[in-house]
């Protein structure tokens, strides 16, 4: 059964015959140095170089996704006559492969067995092949490197990653630069013309009205046509008329102009890269994008650090994404773990009710997770042949039919229609995207509306198409209609504080309840055009349900808007029922905190109490102590302190009467010093005994030697 060895080379295709069939299964390749011994053991039996730098890319590339090429399908058919051989290769993909082609009958061999063959026939590459130079496999081989990485990053798919991560990062922090600078140019211009803040409210139009009027003197002669509808431009020009700004001068305009300019270039680059966004995500991601939109899928990639990465999480981690803070400081309090983390700003979420809201994320986490893997494991955008690219459509048809599914649930949980095209809808339920030119005059409060029997508009609303003149009689009219209430509300006045002060649920006059959502500010022309400051002022509370409510019931109580909308009998008696039975819940849930507070406070005292007792109890024992030693402390003369002192450190001794001594400090230091001597004199003692036991010991010896020495001559001499 003979063994063949195929390698890849940056020069070629190499084949080797292994001599000895059991050396895989021997040790003989383990920490061989010697080129010679490689060469004795591996024979060449084909090299297939290369032809040029591509084909060299082009068939390592094809090694690297375990595909066979021809060139590698030429070279394997000189063993394909072989009978039961074996065929080493050092990547499994690759292996795999050759075990499917239907004309060979090789066994492939790819496992922990061949890694000291290869790790020789590369340290001996030059060796085992003739004719290749170490310095020519170095070049070729750097040379391939650098190609096979110019060829990855050029068709990677985390290259488009990058690009949307960039984008989104990019557009949070215009976002925050065009709010900080549209803010400086209104208080800055707000100096020479205060009340066109309170009329025109979009930060884009209000750079431009600078742009095109300047000093609020050209006002008159500016055309605001292509920046205002022609209600709101007539309101400017007619507060520009009787303004209370200071006047600036010509530098100051051409600084705050040119601050306004920047604001105009951030909005139209903000819209252009919106677009782009857009679009990429369009591409990369389909289904992702008709499921949550571009702007939370964006920030879901980013989060993730690729849509790769983000394909790898389960339904339950994307769910929380963006919410991780929350989410350990959950499981570290013991507290409910986070129902959503950036899902809470789809428009699905956003949609839904504050008790429907976790339900809805929770499907739509689902339904994201199998759609992100489809766009990240589909074949989409890969230049290759045998791939066709489907339609734009075909792309984004499961998160398509996902969503349908989604609205019909979420509109059988809330019991009204969805909107499918809702993309921008905010978690409030308004629309979050802003159009270009879109700008409505500031919304206005009539008195009438309090005595209305229906859900009437509360406001005139402006008459778009008309003429100047018309447009003109109906700012008069408004203004005529204060006039003319003040005479008719005296006569009526009475009636109507009755009525409601039996339908309001607090005895004071029925308020209409302000919108969820941000409202702009309010503003009413008067007939000379001058702006209405008291009404053009809007508070807004953020919502119950809202992430950014306190915790506090006092505040939720504050904060809290009623739903039932209307000035009918029927809408203010709910509105009471609706009120009272939410005051007995927070009364409620104040008894129950209230509780939990004195049995914290309880446990408290007794903590402490069990504290003192025992601290006291130390302190009796330590007075039982004191009462034996008193009589001994009296006897020497001291303190019961000092008596304790001096007993520890030896200081006092009891006499044949059973009386204490005190010994001073100068008589202890004596008999220390004498004791001292004391040892001293005995061990100089026992050192000179031990000397002239030494001595005489070695007088003897010296003794019997020479009496031995003299017997020994004395023997000689009678020997000879």
């Amino acid at each position: 059964m003979p063994l063949f060895v195929l390698t890849e080379t940056s020069a070629g295709y190499a084949l080797f015959k292994a001599k000895d069939k059991k050396i895989l299964s021997s040790n003989k390749l383990a920490g061989t140095e010697d080129a010679d011994q490689v060469s004795s053991l591996l024979k060449l039996k084909q090299f297939q170089k290369f032809d040029s730098a591509t084909t060299a890319l082009e068939e390592v590339t094809a090694i690297g996704e375990g595909k066979v090429t021809p060139k590698l399908a030429k070279l394997l058919d000189e063993i394909k006559d072989e009978v039961k051989a074996s065929l080493a290769v050092a990547d499994p993909k690759l292996a795999n492969a050759i075990n499917k082609l239907p004309q060979f009958s090789l066994t492939s061999i790819s496992d922990s067995t061949t890694a000291d063959l290869y790790r020789a026939i590369r340290e001996h590459l030059p060796s085992l092949i003739p004719g290749l130079a170490p310095s020519d496999i170095s070049t070729m081989s750097l040379g391939l490197s650098h190609s096979l990485s110019r060829h990855k990053l050029k068709f990677s798919p985390d290259k488009v990653d990058t690009m949307v991560i960039q984008a989104i990062a990019l557009l949070d922090d215009l976002d925050k630069e065009l709010n900080t600078y549209a803010m400086r140019v209104k208080e800055w211009y707000g100096w020479h013309f205060p009340e066109m803040a309170k009329i025109i409210n979009d930060n884009g139009a209000y750079a431009r009205v600078i742009l095109k009027m300047g000093l609020r003197t050209n006002a008159s002669k500016a055309d605001l046509a292509e920046v205002l509808p022609e209600e709101i431009e007539t309101a400017v020009k007619a507060a520009a008329e009787v303004s209370m700004g200071t006047e600036i001068a010509e530098e100051d305009l051409e600084n705050i102009q040119a601050l306004a300019q920047q604001v105009v270039d951030f909005i139209d680059y903000r819209s252009q890269l919106s677009n782009y966004l857009t679009s990429r995500m369009a591409a990369i991601a389909p289904n992702l994008t008709a499921l949550v939109g571009e702007l939370v899928g964006a920030r879901l990639i980013a989060h993730a650090g690729s849509l790769m990465n983000l394909a790898k999480n389960p339904a339950s981690t994307i769910q929380i994404i963006g919410a991780e803070k929350a989410l350990f400081r959950a499981l570290k309090t013991k507290h409910a773990t986070p129902k959503y983390g950036l899902l809470y700003h789809a428009s699905l979420v956003g949609q839904a009710t504050g008790k429907h809201k976790g339900k809805i994320a929770r499907m739509l986490a689902g339904k994201t997770a199998i759609g992100i893997r489809v766009d990240a494991l589909s074949e989409w955008g890969i230049e290759a042949e045998d791939v066709e690219e489907p339609p734009e459509d075909m792309k984004a048809e499961f998160g398509l039919n996902a969503r349908l599914k989604l609205e019909r649930r979420l509109g059988g949980l809330e019991g009204k229609v969805i909107r499918s095209k809702g993309v921008g809808i905010a978690p409030n339920g308004i629309s979050a995207q802003p159009h270009k030119w879109e700008i409505r005059e500031a919304r206005k409060y009539n008195k009438d509306a309090d005595g209305l029997a229906g859900d009437e508009p509360a406001a005139v609303a402006p008459i778009l198409g008309k003429s100047k003149e018309i447009e003109n009689a109906i700012v008069k009219d408004i203004a005529m209609v204060d006039v003319n209430d003040d005479n008719e509300e005296e006569e009526d006045e009475d009636d109507e504080d009755m009525e409601d002060a039996e339908n309001s649920p607090e005895g004071g006059a029925v308020k209409t309840p302000p919108s969820k959502s941000k409202i702009p500010p309010l503003v009413i022309p008067s007939s000379n055009g001058i702006t209405n400051g008291n009404n053009s002022e809007t508070i807004t509370t953020p919502s119950a349900d809202s992430p950014d409510s306190p915790d506090s019931p006092t505040q939720q109580e504050i904060n809290w808007q009623s739903s039932i909308l209307g000035n009918t009998k029927d809408a203010k008696k709910a509105r009471k029922k609706e009120r009272h039975e939410r005051k007995l819940a927070l009364s409620t849930q104040r008894s129950s905190d209230k509780k939990e507070r004195n049995e914290k406070l309880a446990r408290r005292l007794a903590r402490k109490e069990k504290r003192i007792a025992k601290d006291e109890q130390t302190q009796r024992r330590l007075d039982r102590e004191n009462e034996n030693l008193i009589p001994m402390a009296k006897a020497a003369g001291l303190s019961v302190t000092r008596y304790k002192r001096k007993l520890a450190r030896g200081e006092i001794t009891i006499g044949d009467s059973g009386k204490p001594v005190v010994i001073s400090k100068k008589d202890r230091k004596k008999e220390e010093k004498a004791a001292r001597k004391a040892l001293e004199k005995a061990a100089e003692k026992a050192t000179g005994k031990a000397d002239k036991a030494d001595e005489g010991k070695k007088r003897k010896r010296d003794v019997d030697g020479v009496e031995d020495g003299e017997k020994r001559k004395k023997k000689k001499k009678e020997r000879v």
